[in-house]
């Protein structure tokens, strides 16, 4: 499969300094971004939820796709440059191969996560822990809000 960065060679792209925000929670989405160089911390809630530094990494899809607004913070650790897609669902329209790479890429980011609960969960069997990790598992399986279902 083409890979993400050569596939939107031909974007923008912005540097961002250290301490710079790229994504602020709450606030409309709609762009993504493509890692090229540095680094990235992810803030949901005042959690850290992640760090982003392998170049090609996808970031503002869950906006996107789910037509929320930013579910996460997201800035520069140090300085970072990222590739950037402004109205990404017009260009995900007309592009059906970035489209399915974009749902390739965040298929196998659910794939690793479930894979991750559940190995967690075999680790706590019979623990209280269980509880918490069965709530998971099934919020990640359970129908979405404008999947046809009520």
């Amino acid at each position: 499969m083409t890979n993400l960065l050569a596939m939107t060679a031909t974007r923008p792209t912005r540097t961002l300094a250290d301490g710079e925000v790229l994504l602020v929670q709450g606030e409309g989405g709609g762009d993504l971004f493509i890692l090229l160089s540095g680094k990235l911390a992810v803030v949901r809630d005042g959690v850290n939820i992640a760090t982003i530094s392998q170049p090609g990494t996808l970031v503002g899809e869950l906006s996107v796709l789910l037509g929320i607004r930013n579910s996460a913070t997201v800035s520069a650790e140090r300085e970072a440059k990222v590739r950037v897609i402004r109205d990404a669902n017009t260009l995900l329209d007309s592009e059906p191969g970035l489209a399915r790479r974009v749902a390739a890429l965040v298929a196998g980011r659910l794939d690793a996560t479930s894979a991750l609960l559940v190995e967690l969960a075999k680790q706590n069997k019979g623990k209280a822990e269980q509880g918490l990790l069965s709530r998971i598992l099934s919020t990640l399986y359970s129908s979405s809000p404008g999947d046809g279902e009520k």
